[in-house]
């Protein structure tokens, strides 16, 4: 009888764990990972981000949470230590708007420790418009220029990107439980994507002519930006074998909503 009395105590004290639902704000930092970038981190890079959560506590090791957030990611190949990069003189930024469900698992028992780290893992999906400054200070944004070929006819295997994409937001933070209604946590996450433009930028040049009768001057003119004479089709504009990422990092603070209720 003992191994069953052990499963019901078990079962018992897990079910009667107070469940909450919890609001977060987060207010930190971004930054991306890209064609335009030879450095995992660079604080010319850093951008703003905040988020809103809305979070399930079930008392116990898994949590669940789904929320909403804002950053504004970019980089420029001014910043780039290789000169060959440098003169390459591309450069982006972009509003990123996420909204995302994860799993957050407390790596210890919540009902015993205040403090404690955590890992969270799960799927969103975001909005991004890469947008970059002409010679002339004219904002413009670059996915309607298929400033790689994309949606040219002579370019068959280069189409259009969507501006909305999925994510696998992973990563893992520290909380410190106040009084059981408020949480303090320091939190990174990182964003695993399937697109390589967010930075639109992503594998050669094309025909910078064919380019300019399709799209216009301004679509070669912000596709090939070096100032030296323009070699040949092909030439390589991007890396297409490593997918763009980008990375939230900051302070989190959740208060406990509604009343608590324990599941018995």
């Amino acid at each position: 009888m003992k191994p069953y009395l052990f499963v019901f105590l078990f079962l018992f004290s897990t079910s009667a764990r107070a469940q909450q639902w919890f609001a977060e704000v987060t207010a930190g930092t971004s930054s991306y990972n890209g064609d335009l970038t030879q450095k995992e981190v660079s604080a010319k890079r850093l951008g703003p981000m905040i988020g809103l959560n809305i979070k399930y506590n079930t008392g116990d090791f898994v949590n669940i949470r789904g929320g909403i957030s804002y950053a504004r990611l970019g980089a420029n190949d001014k910043n780039n230590p290789d000169p060959g990069l440098q003169s390459r003189r591309l450069n982006f930024k972009t509003n990123v708007i996420e909204l995302n469900v994860c799993a957050e698992v407390n790596v210890l028992d919540p009902e015993t420790f205040y403090s404690y780290p955590y890992i969270f893992g799960g799927v969103g999906v975001f909005h991004f418009n890469p947008y970059t400054y002409d010679d002339y200070g004219h904002k413009t944004f670059l996915q309607p220029l298929g400033t790689e070929g994309q949606g040219l006819a002579s370019y068959p295997n280069r189409k259009k990107y969507s501006l909305y994409q999925v994510c696998f937001p992973v990563g893992g933070g520290f909380k410190y439980n106040y009084k059981k209604d408020w949480e303090i946590s320091f939190e990174f996450g990182y964003r695993i994507l399937f697109t390589d433009y967010l930075d639109d930028v992503s594998k050669t040049y094309v025909n910078l002519k064919a380019l300019q009768e399709a799209n216009g001057n301004e679509a070669a003119d912000l596709s090939y930006r070096k100032q030296t004479p323009f070699l040949e089709e092909g030439e390589k504009r991007g890396n297409s074998g490593v997918r763009d990422s980008y990375f939230f990092a900051g302070i989190k603070i959740a208060t406990a909503i509604g009343k608590k209720k324990r599941d018995r």
